[in-house]
């Protein structure tokens, strides 16, 4: 299939030209770095889109008419804005596989979030999420979850759901812990816990070298520098011998 473009990167337009909602043919749509503030509800209509990207501008909300985008698979760029929330109707978007919020100012993730079961990568950094919804243990094809730069002080249980899990990055929180919740994830490979406020690790993270239905069997690199913790040796001979990097 041969996709329609609209490129206007970087023009400066500060709104979106009238005659784009037109365009109902097209699947790819970009609007990155051109100083709009405000996507009209006729961002609806586009039903054939399979890429948009809205990043780098000054947007501080996004219409419920973005979650009648029903042919929106591939990617939606929403980052660097000035987003505070995100609207239940996002999770309408079941068949999305990317979607990018970070670099914004969002407190909290909608529940609905949980229902866009086609996610493979959510990246989220640089927000101000002090928690997470429990419906995200939904995203069961998620394979790379980023956190960085958030205040969060924990994960919810919903997260052993995540069997598809490879890469998650927790880096730049308010961890006091390595969260429970990831004990059993049998593929997530890399970890990365940078600065944070752990102070003490878990003997269950070894506990993929004995048994495969415990720890994290499939790891392959811990990052936990910049945290108050000194590793016990045992644990990262138990983790070297299984062919865990850890760096602290």
């Amino acid at each position: 299939m041969t996709d329609i473009i609209l490129n206007l990167w970087r023009q400066h337009l500060g709104t979106v030209p009238e005659e784009v909602w037109d365009r109902t043919e097209l699947t790819v749509l970009i609007l990155a770095d051109t100083g709009i503030t405000e996507v009209p509800p006729r961002i609806g209509r586009l039903n054939r889109v399979r890429t948009l990207d809205l990043g780098h501008n000054r947007i501080s909300a996004v219409p419920a008419e973005l979650g009648d985008l029903a042919g929106l698979t591939d990617f939606l760029y929403l980052h660097d804005n000035a987003l505070t929330g995100l609207p239940a109707a996002l999770g309408r978007l079941t068949a999305l596989r990317y979607l990018n919020i970070g670099e914004n100012r969002i407190a909290e993730l909608p529940t609905e979030i949980g229902a866009m079961a086609g996610l493979v990568e959510l990246r989220a950094q640089h927000n101000l999420l002090t928690a997470l919804p429990d419906s995200l243990g939904g995203l069961r094809a998620l394979r790379e979850l980023w956190l960085r730069g958030n205040a969060l002080t924990g994960l919810p249980d919903s997260f052993a759901g995540l069997a598809e899990l490879r890469e998650l990055e927790l880096r730049e929180n308010a961890l006091t812990e390595v969260p429970p919740a990831l004990a059993g994830l049998p593929r997530l490979r890399r970890l990365d816990l940078r600065g944070n406020r752990i102070t003490a690790l878990p003997d269950w993270l070894a506990d993929g070298a004995v048994d495969r239905a415990a720890g994290l069997p499939a790891l392959e690199k811990l990052d936990l520098r910049w945290n108050p913790v000194e590793p016990a040796p045992p644990l990262l001979a138990a983790l070297a011998a299984r062919g865990c990097e850890v760096l602290h």
